[in-house]
């Protein structure tokens, strides 16, 4: 091995911090597997800004500790990492699944500075149905309301890769095997289907959060809906950024994010700097 190399790897370990890492907290009395987090934090410091991972799988299946490289990725960088089971459909709907999310904020913001978190410099991240709930989260105040959280503590939204910002809209546009999907998920009504789409939440005045929204660029479903959502968003005076990724699928999206060359990881790391104000 080279000099040259062997420098290079011993930078990067250097470099790297052990997260402390808490797993399975319960954020209800309930006591459920499936309304629990994990918490990975700095092990020094204080008022790390706290990303809040919701995980994808359809809204019917998936779980928190699938993350690959984020935790060490978010933790080298200065944040805490909080990733949220929840219940799933057809168990639940999905407005009680974001009664769950809603409920885990209110417990990280409680439990912040536990894990050397700031309770009010929150982003709430999330890949595929994850993105459409972390939208419909920072978009649609009722639900944080309801659980006691100021939407000020909100700092950010960064959803990754899903056509379900206007659930009606892409199921008049589209009809294929994820418009079936979804009216199944969100119901036949549109009424209802409008209710948990993020972009009819959209309003000025209502301390929605900046918006990095990332899609895979080959992607035109998920183009057309982030572009959509996008559009909504400043023209109601909310800040928000469309970044197209080239090369990726559905899939690596998500799982390459916080690589050190990855394009998508550079853009939320500007992203990052911007909302919260920390190098």
């Amino acid at each position: 091995m080279s000099r040259s190399l062997l420098a290079l790897l011993f930078a990067v370990s250097a470099s790297a911090v052990t997260p402390e890492v808490h797993r399975d907290l319960f954020y209800t009395e309930a006591k459920d597997k499936l309304q629990s987090l994990d918490v990975y934090s700095p092990p020094e410091g204080k008022d790390h800004p706290v990303i809040v991972w919701i995980h994808g799988g359809g809204w019917s299946k998936g779980d928190k500790a699938s993350l690959q490289q984020k935790p060490q990725a978010f933790v080298d960088k200065g944040f805490v990492l909080v990733s949220v089971n929840y219940r799933l459909v057809p168990a639940v709907t999905v407005k009680d699944i974001m009664a769950d999310l809603a409920q885990s904020v209110r417990w990280v913001r409680d439990h912040a500075a536990e894990h050397r978190g700031d309770a009010n410099a929150l982003i709430i991240m999330g890949h595929s149905a994850g993105a459409h709930l972390a939208a419909l989260l920072c978009t649609d105040d009722r639900y944080l309301k309801a659980a006691n959280v100021p939407m000020t503590s909100l700092k950010g939204c960064v959803p990754l890769d899903v056509s379900a910002y206007d659930i009606p809209k892409r199921i008049h546009d589209v009809d294929d095997g994820i418009s079936k999907t979804f009216k199944t998920i969100f119901g036949q009504d549109e009424a209802a289907q409008l209710d948990v789409s993020p972009v009819h939440h959209v309003a000025k005045d209502k301390n929605i959060p900046s918006f990095l929204i990332l899609h895979v660029a080959s992607r035109e479903d998920t183009k057309a809906q982030a572009h959509w959502l996008a559009g909504k968003l400043t023209a109601s005076s909310i800040p928000a950024r469309v970044v197209a990724a080239e090369g990726k699928t559905h899939g690596t999206i998500s799982t390459d994010l916080g690589g050190a060359d990855d394009q998508p990881t550079l853009e939320l790391w500007k992203f990052l700097r911007e909302v919260t104000g920390r190098p």
